[in-house]
């Protein structure tokens, strides 16, 4: 391992959440290009000697974490419990969110034609969003956008991973279905 690669890998450790590869590359006093490449190399390391870490990459930050093959020892050992899943309502708000963001809570109600005050809440609780600003228009409504703990929950690295949403007909809306 290069001194840069521990050094990354050290930051990470010592900060335990995402950090943005600029300020990982101001911290380490390295060049842009050096800093991907040591990435590059401690994600495939952890890959290839089956570590119990990896190095996870949510647009333009990156963290360690544990791999989740190991969540139920995890969990066992903090004697913590699954976190609870999102309901229905919460699924369709952050639908609506991470596709269309940034959104006012006026515009999700509109589109799911119920009040979506209580879910938004719970959202922002979570982390899963958050607020981004305001609108520019009378009452100046907040906007919302989802989070890097978004990305971590699904899975993802970027919005773009998302599946593509369906084509929909003048007048038509998407039917979500309960499942249990």
């Amino acid at each position: 391992m290069t001194q840069l690669e521990a050094t990354i890998e050290a930051i990470l450790f010592a900060v335990g959440d995402a950090v943005s590869v600029n300020r990982l590359t101001a911290a380490a006093d390295a060049e842009p290009a050096a800093v991907a490449h040591a990435l590059h190399t401690l994600a495939a390391h952890y890959e290839q000697t089956g570590s119990g870490i990896q190095l996870v990459r949510m647009k333009d930050k990156v963290q360690l974490c544990t791999r989740p093959t190991f969540a139920p020892a995890i969990r066992r050992v903090t004697e913590s419990r699954r976190p609870p899943s999102l309901s229905s309502a919460a699924l369709e708000v952050l639908t609506v969110v991470a596709y269309r963001q940034p959104v006012t809570r006026a515009y999700i109600e509109q589109l799911r034609g119920v009040d979506s005050s209580g879910t938004v809440s719970s959202l922002l609780e979570k982390g899963l969003i958050e607020a981004c600003g305001h609108l520019d228009v009378p009452g100046r409504p907040t906007l919302f956008r989802t989070t890097d703990v978004f990305l971590r929950t699904f899975g993802i690295t970027g919005l773009e991973e998302l599946p593509n949403l369906p084509e929909l007909a003048e007048g038509e809306q998407l039917a979500f279905e309960e499942t249990e």
